[in-house]
């Protein structure tokens, strides 16, 4: 069972298109970067999974069914850990217990007591970082099996950020959540992530496992005349001419393919890579094939 599956997803906004005809499948028990410029449809896909809007056409499935059916199953956490400001931490602990059937109150307790923060405290009265940290909190108190985190470390100095992450993480490991994480911070989703998604223009440009995706990528330098050669082999994502060679980064059909006498080759980081992607117009579409016919 994947934790997300989008089937030819569209969402409009008026004239405004935010999700055009989106294919897409997220296994469970991943934690997935969903990356892609402002715009590009990574809150509207979130909305959709947690079930606050309904699709303008196609479907979206959360861990085998609509998302109303696993709402008590799925976990959310924004940028703006929009909790109500004038509640205690304690009152939100409450109300959070009284809202969730499947509600861990030791566990949530434990996280926020690690915090060192007092339940009497007003989360409107905290920091961007302890905010989110309860905020998180409250999200795993709901035992999910998916999480969804629309751009959690927005506001957050370096130290939140990586406060955020280790509990996150940890949660990770001891309950085996999955977890699909939206950021611009592509140095800390390196860091946590192993599954990548890639939104452009409101459509999939790339998914997959993050070591699999690195494998079948590198940057091959070689005479230009000499380029086509590797264009018939492999197929192109971004192209740089230099005055006597020229730069190809390519996606290739097996792993670590030697290249041909004449090339040198490199290997792709994580941020070069999701780079290129934004920056052309290649694409390597998600999911299983029979996604795209159903």
């Amino acid at each position: 069972m994947n934790a997300v599956e989008a089937f030819r997803l569209t969402q409009r906004y008026g004239r405004t298109v935010a999700l055009h005809d989106c294919t897409l499948a997220v296994p469970a028990g991943r934690v997935v970067a969903l990356v892609g410029p402002n715009g590009a449809g990574k809150t509207t896909l979130l909305e959709l999974a947690i079930g606050l809007r309904r699709p303008s056409a196609g479907r979206i499935e959360v861990l085998g069914a609509e998302p109303g059916a696993r709402r008590d199953r799925i976990g959310f956490v924004d940028q703006h850990a929009a909790l109500y400001p004038s509640l205690t931490i304690r009152e939100l602990l409450r109300l959070g217990e009284h809202l969730n059937t499947r509600w861990d109150a030791a566990a949530a307790w434990r996280r926020v007591e690690a915090l060192g923060l007092s339940p009497r405290r007003r989360f409107g009265t905290l920091s961007g970082g302890q905010q989110a940290q309860v905020a998180l909190a409250l999200a795993l108190g709901k035992r999910p099996e998916l999480l969804l985190l629309d751009e959690p470390l927005a506001r957050l100095d370096p130290l939140a950020r990586h406060d955020f992450l280790a509990t996150l993480l940890s949660a990770v490991v001891e309950h085996e959540i999955s977890v699909v994480f939206s950021s611009h911070n592509l140095a800390e989703l390196e860091r946590a992530c192993d599954y990548l998604v890639v939104l452009r223009d409101g459509g999939v440009r790339l998914a997959g496992d993050v070591d699999d995706l690195l494998a079948r990528h590198q940057l091959l330098t070689g005479p230009p005349d000499r380029a086509g050669e590797i264009l018939a082999a492999h197929a192109l994502v971004s192209r740089v001419e230099g005055a006597a060679q020229t730069h190809l980064l390519v996606r290739t059909g097996t792993p670590h393919p030697e290249p041909p006498p004449g090339w040198q080759r490199r290997a792709v980081g994580l941020d070069e890579l999701i780079l290129a992607y934004l920056r052309s117009d290649a694409s390597a579409l998600p999911g299983p094939r029979e996604l795209v016919t159903r």
